[in-house]
């Protein structure tokens, strides 16, 4: 059996021609050859893969050629280029940095340095991973460098640049390669079935160019695994089953179910996914890139942006005809602050499902809205349209007590969300108007007195009746209770900024409905941060584990837990 050499080595570039997206670089190298302009030293910085030391052997090569092209081209005829065509050149000499990164790995090379070359004008010196040298190495190296021979040329390889010295960089020309374009990756996987005589689909190709993020070594890699996996027949399907990747579809799905409002089927879904052995986190991050994808579909002038298949670039087209900008657009602010927040989530997967939910209430929002704008003239409307709005202003909050309960307490900070949603007062507002108790001068007042339980009632009344418009709000309603701190002020204590954020959206509806129900208008509702802190001596490892301390420091959490059909375990 003939010994399989992998595509990376197989079809590794052997002129300046054959490399792929780095057409700038390669163009400035070919033009120094012409005109005789040769630096003493060079940098090819870059990610990994994306062809820095193939660059430099095939410019040690062609300056050693004796032969040139037209094209400025090693000829691949001559003495020289055979020997480097084989292997066995003299003349070009490779040091791996990571392994000789000491003083006495730079002396051996200062002294071979000074040796001429036997065929051909020039001794390249190709130095990979050059920031891996040693500090003291670095200064060994600084005079060599500096002054060497005139038939010494040194080209050195990074994927850290910032580790290299500065007086490294000063005395060196440097290149800074790019991440090979999803477009290029596949036209060159093409070139490679081709002459492989692979079958393949265009959508699964692009899937293995995206794969590789800018990296050609990784995409060839990639494409040798798949094609023992496909049997020679690559597909879209048969891609993401080996690398494990989530399928379009999905996404597509949820979206429609975002849009209809259909949050049993994006949970679902979620579960499917989490079944099949998806990561959440990559769930998110996966979802934050399809609604970009649909956001980039809606101006003609942005689809150039769109890294996938025709197919699939044409049901994102398609898909995008039926979702707003708008929509849209509070999709992917929603989706960023999940993902930012998702590691400092206790329960993950409860996370994600809450970022579904408001994913799927927000387009209903927008259509009952639209059906029913509230008109501010009429002289029958409720509190809540009033023509003068209340305007809510939190107070300072009282500690929380810790000799009880091993807890912290941290008072919420305003945000300008909350000056927009008339949450605090503004600087220019007068001072008269800045309570939350402030009602218009014909409004009678009432200032009756009123138990917990009354005020508990009332608010799982009002948790009730919000139940099939706002489901999210209304269970956090139910999970959160609230505090009497006196006839006045009400105290609820979140466990997260996000829960905070959720309630503010019904809090000046509540606080209206609380005030009627209870005839009390100097009602005022104030937001607490809680955090709970595990003792030392309880370690929680699993899910589950986790799900039972927080049903024990919060009841009614299990309530939240079978009202939504959550499996927390």
């Amino acid at each position: 059996m003939e010994n399989f050499i992998v595509s990376a080595r197989k079809y590794r570039p052997s002129t300046f021609k054959s490399v792929v997206g780095q057409s700038s670089i390669t163009t400035t190298l070919k033009n120094a050859i012409q005109r005789k302009q040769l630096a003493q030293a060079y940098l090819f910085c870059g990610p990994r893969g994306v062809g820095k030391t193939t660059c430099a052997r095939i410019f040690a090569k062609t300056i050693n050629c004796q032969n040139l092209t037209s094209e400025f081209e090693a000829c691949n005829e001559c003495e020289s280029c055979k020997s480097f065509n084989s292997n066995r050149s003299l003349n070009i000499h490779e040091l791996d940095a990571a392994s000789n990164n000491s003083v006495e790995g730079i002396r051996k090379l200062i002294e071979q340095v000074r040796i001429p070359p036997q065929i051909g004008k020039y001794s390249v010196y190709i130095i990979d991973e050059v920031h891996m040298l040693s500090q003291s190495a670095f200064n060994a190296f600084l005079k060599t460098l500096e002054e060497p021979p005139a038939h010494a040329i040194f080209i050195m390889a990074t994927t850290e640049k910032h580790k290299i010295l500065p007086t490294i960089l000063s005395r060196c020309q440097i290149f800074d390669f790019n991440r090979i374009k999803v477009e290029d990756t596949v036209n060159y996987l093409e070139y490679i079935a081709k002459s492989e005589g692979v079958e393949y689909e265009v959508e699964a190709l692009n899937i293995i160019a995206q794969k590789a993020d800018g990296a050609m070594r990784d995409a060839l890699s990639i494409f040798d695994q798949v094609v023992s996996f496909s049997e020679n027949h690559i597909t879209y399907q048969k891609v993401i089953e080996n690398l494990n990747v989530l399928d379009y579809q999905y996404y597509f799905r949820l979206t429609e179910n975002f849009l209809n409002g259909n949050i049993a089927d994006s949970l679902l879904i979620f579960d499917e996914l989490l079944s099949k052995g998806f990561d959440a986190l990559q769930f998110i991050s996966g979802l934050s890139l399809h609604l970009r994808n649909l956001l980039v579909c809606h101006d003609p002038k942005t689809l150039q942006l769109l890294e996938v298949g025709s197919t699939i670039a044409g049901k994102y087209q398609q898909m995008a005809k039926s979702c707003s900008a708008d929509f849209l657009i509070q999709a992917l602010q929603l989706a960023n602050h999940f993902d930012v927040t998702f590691r400092q989530s206790p329960n993950q997967r409860l996370h994600v499902e809450l970022l579904l939910i408001k994913l799927s209430e927000l387009n209903q929002q927008k259509k009952k809205s639209d059906v029913a704008e509230p008109s501010f003239s009429d002289k029958n409307s409720s509190p809540t349209t009033s023509s003068t709005p209340t305007v809510q202003t939190p107070v300072s909050h009282k500690p929380t007590s810790t000799s009880t309960q091993n807890r912290k307490s941290i008072p919420r900070t305003p945000s300008l969300k909350d000056a927009l949603n008339g949450n605090f007062p503004l600087p220019n507002q007068k001072k008269d108007a800045d309570s939350s108790n402030a009602v218009a001068e014909d409004t009678p007042k009432f200032s009756n007195e009123f138990t917990l339980e009354q005020l508990v009632k009332a608010w799982d009344n009002y948790a009730k009746t919000i139940s099939t418009d706002k489901p999210s709000q209304s269970s956090l309603m139910q999970t959160y209770k609230p505090k009497l701190a006196d006839n006045r002020n009400i105290i609820i204590e979140f466990g997260a900024q996000i829960h905070i954020d959720m309630f503010l959206e019904v809090k000046k509806d509540l606080l209206t409905y609380l005030k009627q129900n209870l005839k009390n208008t100097e009602i005022d509702i104030h937001e607490e941060i809680v955090i709970e802190e595990v003792e030392s001596t309880q370690k929680l490892y699993t899910q589950e584990d986790k799900l039972k301390y927080m049903i024990e420091k919060n009841p009614a959490l299990l309530k939240m837990k079978q009202r939504l059909n959550l499996d927390l375990g």
